[in-house]
């Protein structure tokens, strides 16, 4: 069992990473590997809608000269996902979105069943907002959202102000505990033939509002 962290802040060494560090201490308490995954910080292209992603049938990304298909592909071996970033404009990193954009919408069909969770470090306002762009990443694939003991924030502009947030830190470690949780829950299930269930149809409606 094993669990990515992707640390979607700039900094490698910074609050972001001392947040993902408590969720990953849980979870290795828990008996969940935990893997924290710095995004690279050269430049990267957002999604170009041009859907040959989806032609193809690969579930990767047909830009393929950056960090993206990888990215799929750790996750793809994860039983767990979570999404780390500082609150920039009351967001998440443009960087990370612009990486989670086309993570998502290649690499999401294999990505259903894995629990998922957002973390967001800041200083003082943005992160209901910053959490509710990052969960919809989860919501549109299937991945059920771990919850905790109060929204996954924690303040300071620091991993040292991060750390003093007592809160903060309690949410953290809350989340680290019920991500492992359920990974076990959802292995023991698949043990037993549940399994995730089938698109209804066979394959995913998707109407638009012109007619």
């Amino acid at each position: 069992m094993k669990a990515l962290l992707i640390n979607g802040s700039p900094h490698k060494n910074g609050s972001t990473t001392t947040a993902l560090r408590l969720v990953a201490d849980a979870l290795e308490e828990e008996g969940v590997g935990a893997e924290i995954y710095q995004i690279s910080p050269a430049p990267v292209r957002g999604c170009a809608g041009c859907f040959r992603c989806k032609n193809s049938g690969t579930n990767r990304c047909f830009f393929d000269d950056d960090e993206v298909n990888g990215l799929i592909e750790k996750i793809e071996g994860s039983d767990a996902l979570i999404l780390g970033t500082p609150v920039y404009f009351a967001g998440p990193n443009g960087q990370l979105t612009s990486v989670l954009d086309r993570v998502f919408f290649a690499g999401r069909a294999s990505f259903a069943g894995k629990p998922g969770a957002a973390v967001c470090v800041l200083r003082r306002g943005g992160a209901t907002a910053t959490l509710d762009t990052l969960q919809k990443y989860f919501n549109i694939s299937g991945m059920p959202i771990a919850p905790s003991t109060y929204w996954p924030m924690a303040h300071g502009m620091s991993g040292d102000e991060i750390k003093k947030d007592t809160e903060g830190v309690q949410t953290m470690e809350m989340l680290g505990k019920t991500i492992a949780w359920l990974v076990k829950c959802i292995n023991a299930g698949k043990a037993v033939d549940v399994v995730y269930p089938e698109m209804p149809g066979g394959e995913k409606i998707a109407t638009n509002f012109i007619r």
